[in-house]
């Protein structure tokens, strides 16, 4: 990883050059980790194999620990776990975490929601920081200028005895974004655009820096979304230079964070961007008035069109391995090159999960869904990403809306993002999804599944269809 000058180095490579304990040769190094989080299904072999040896875990307020994959979100209070292999998991990480002294947002926690929701929430991820966990989409928090990354169990294991881990170094790519955003379009529409123009290997190898006049406008929430879902191009990671928006939005999270600690973190995350001259290994370049409401047609996140464009035809295919993969993915979904999704019947329409379970983003679908109802025959649910997302929602009456329009109104959790709780499809189903991947079988065994943003996800339960929010008229107070 080079740069045109000696000093000039990218964002991704300072954070890495502060947190390297020591360089284990040319494309290695012992990186440290400010923060590991955990959740009920990739730690429990990690902590096994610290029982094997008779460690402890060294730092056990560097580690968070979180119930979400596996939590029903129904409206029974207190919530229990009926499958009994899901609820020893739950119990045996609330056991590990009581042992090592470690913090747990457990089952019937108030503020108990997916990792990557409420991490950021209580002010948990600053920038600068390298944090780590055992889920992919820990990408999330580059949209605060930390470099987070997922990992495997054996390196769960790894950062709980040590609080680091053996790390190969990452290419460097930047995709800038020119532009505004037009009406109706979002983040996670920005990203299934991109996502479909580089494919889903497209920057495998590469932490990606996003930037431009387009990103710098994006909310913070709206920043996650996008640095959430890169993970679905193959990228290793995920960032955005923090700037004012950034710094408000951590302050007003970290109580622990002084007015004296406040100024230093100013000054220093300022420092935390791309230097002049700085060189990255690949550079593109994206115009934000190009992308239109975005839904996924197959099997994967980068089989995405825009929602008044035709699904693909074969002879279009870049190769013979991506038509044959375009062929797959069409049996399985149940549709031909030349459809279109638009007027597409769902039978389902789920909106959470760690990619659009976000106070905004129940805000926009309430914008779209006041004073209308769910259509006939669809069954709507509504799940906040946390216990605090839960809570502003009703205050607000953002809940009170989606309840009388007919949504079922859920506790937090992962939820039908994937089959691993009672919220999944029935084979067959076809789901309008505000989630972050189509896999087959992924919201249920022979499920189909429909990527999309929370307001396009309340068109289509209001329709009954896949729609364009856009054609759709102001709903009334």
């Amino acid at each position: 990883m080079t740069s045109d000058s000696p000093q000039a180095r990218t964002l991704y490579r300072k954070l890495v050059d502060a947190h390297t304990v020591t360089a284990l040769d040319a494309d290695n190094v012992l990186l440290y980790a400010d923060l590991h989080l955990m959740n009920e299904y990739t730690s429990p072999q990690a902590f096994a194999g610290l029982a094997a040896q008779g460690r402890a875990v060294p730092e056990p307020g560097q580690q968070v620990a979180v119930v979400d994959h596996i939590i029903p979100t129904h409206a029974e209070s207190p919530r229990r776990i009926q499958d009994p292999a899901s609820a020893l998991q739950a119990r045996n990480l609330k056991r590990n975490c009581e042992l090592h002294d470690i913090p747990l947002f457990d089952t019937n926690d108030p503020l108990q929601g997916i990792e990557h929701v409420i991490a950021p929430e209580h002010g948990m991820i600053r920038p600068g920081m390298v944090v780590l966990c055992g889920d992919s989409h820990t990408t999330t928090y580059g949209a605060l200028g930390a470099l987070g990354f997922g990992i495997g169990t054996s390196e769960v294991e790894h950062v709980l005895a040590t609080q680091t881990l053996v790390y190969r170094l990452a290419r460097d790519m930047r995709i800038r974004v020119d532009g505004a955003l037009p009406r109706g379009t979002t983040s996670k529409d920005l990203i299934l655009h991109i996502i479909s123009r580089i494919s889903a290997q497209g920057a495998r190898g590469y932490v990606v820096e996003f930037a431009g006049p387009a990103v710098d406008a994006l909310s913070v929430e709206a920043r996650m979304t996008l640095c959430n879902m890169t993970v679905e191009a193959g990228a290793r990671g995920a960032l955005i230079a923090p700037d004012e928006a950034t710094t408000e939005y951590v302050l007003a999270r970290a109580a622990d964070i002084d007015a004296t600690m406040a100024a230093a973190a100013r000054r220093h995350w300022q420092t935390l961007h791309s230097d002049d001259g700085a060189r990255f290994d690949a550079e593109l370049r994206f115009d934000a008035a190009e992308v239109a409401p975005y839904v996924t047609w197959g099997t994967s996140p980068d089989q995405a069109i825009p929602i008044d464009a035709p699904v693909p035809r074969l002879a279009d295919a870049a190769d013979d391995i991506a038509r044959a993969a375009a062929a797959k993915a069409l049996d399985y979904i149940g549709l031909a090159p030349g459809d279109s999704l638009h007027g597409l019947p769902v039978q389902r329409v789920f909106i959470g999960s760690c990619t659009n379970g976000r106070i905004e983003d129940l805000r926009a679908v309430a914008a779209v869904v006041r004073g209308r109802k769910v259509a006939s025959g669809v069954r709507a649910m509504v799940v906040p990403g946390s216990g605090a997302v839960r809570e502003q929602a009703e205050r607000e009456g953002i809940a009170a809306v989606l309840i009388d329009a007919g949504f079922e109104w859920r506790k937090p959790g992962c939820s039908m993002c994937l089959a691993m709780n009672d919220d999944m499809l029935a084979p067959g189903e076809r789901c309008a999804s505000t989630t972050n991947r189509n896999f087959e079988g992924r919201q249920g065994r022979g499920g189909r599944t429909h990527l999309m943003s929370p307001a396009m996800a309340a068109a289509a339960a209001l329709c009954g269809r896949i729609t364009d929010v856009r054609a759709l008229e102001p709903a009334h107070a």
